[in-house]
């Protein structure tokens, strides 16, 4: 990987690493749907004038079919899961969770396009699991009050990514990252507008929800969504995937500074044998090709 998509992939990180703080504050307020509206919506205005622009316009038509998957497994769905698992996770731990990407990434790799796998990311795929087991723990329990769908949630949100990760590299490499970014979230608005219409918020919504909304529309979407399609068209899907080990380091450190979150002892270790894995799964750890 060259400097420029290092430092691209760097900065990529801090700015969804933020967007965990965005969605553990916004969430709240404005229940996991609408929030949805409000991010893919804005973005997407966001990015229109570009993509509706003469030589990106006829992209929007030859490839409606991929970029409508990109809103919907880049976009609504994904979001979805993380503003609900938000409601009741740490921004820190819920960015852990989106952290088994890779893993997801390498197996639905395997499993659906017949990506062979080594023996080494076989055994990273497995310490990944017992990594995310450990991780999630008591988490896991579906009582009242318990956490357990959001941590499903969270881990629905990853699979998602996985797959759209394969779709993107497949179907929109030749298409201009602004358009694979914009037409997906034209998409994802026209999609969740009828679901979040309905369970917009009676209460007004205070000033520092609607920063981080704006937050996650701007730079966790629009800016951020360019960069990535732009990543995966330069190096490839499991690649950029690795933005994932990356995030985690800053959604940790904005929840601590703003937050006042902790990092237990069970997270770090659980979130040790996930990179660890995920290591393994992207060959960081080799030099095999």
């Amino acid at each position: 990987m060259r400097a420029i998509d290092s430092l691209t992939l760097i900065f990529l990180a801090a700015i969804w690493g933020a967007s965990f703080l965005f969605m553990r504050v916004a969430s709240v307020e404005f229940g996991p749907v609408p929030l949805v509206l409000v991010r893919v919506g804005v973005a997407m205005l966001c990015l229109l004038p570009i993509i509706l622009r003469k030589p990106y316009r006829g992209y929007l038509y030859t490839h409606a079919r991929p970029l409508f998957l990109v809103g919907m497994l880049n976009s609504a769905l994904p979001f979805c899961c993380f503003n609900f698992a938000s409601l009741s996770l740490e921004a820190g731990f819920t960015s852990l969770l989106n952290a088994t990407t890779p893993l997801f990434t390498a197996w639905i790799g395997w499993f659906w396009w017949k990506q062979p796998l080594s023996r080494s990311q076989r055994w990273g795929l497995l310490l990944g699991l017992i990594g995310v087991a450990v991780l999630a723990g008591n988490k896991l329990t579906f009582k009242a009050g318990g956490t357990g769908w959001a941590v499903l949630a969270g881990l629905a949100g990853a699979a998602c990514y996985g797959i759209i990760l394969h779709i993107t590299r497949r179907d929109l490499v030749d298409v201009p990252a602004p358009v694979s970014a914009g037409g997906g979230l034209i998409w994802a608005t026209l999609v969740i507008a009828p679901c979040a219409v309905p369970l917009w918020p009676d209460a007004p919504i205070s000033a520092s929800a609607w920063g981080c909304a704006l937050g996650l529309a701007l730079l966790s979407s629009a800016l951020a969504y360019v960069l990535l399609f732009w990543l995966v068209a330069r190096v490839g899907a499991t690649s950029t995937a690795t933005v994932t080990f990356i995030i985690p380091v800053f959604a940790i450190f904005w929840g601590w500074l703003f937050l006042g979150e902790q990092l237990t002892l069970q997270v770090a270790l659980g979130m040790g044998l996930t990179f660890l894995g995920t290591g393994f799964v992207t060959r960081a750890f080799t030099r095999s090709n």
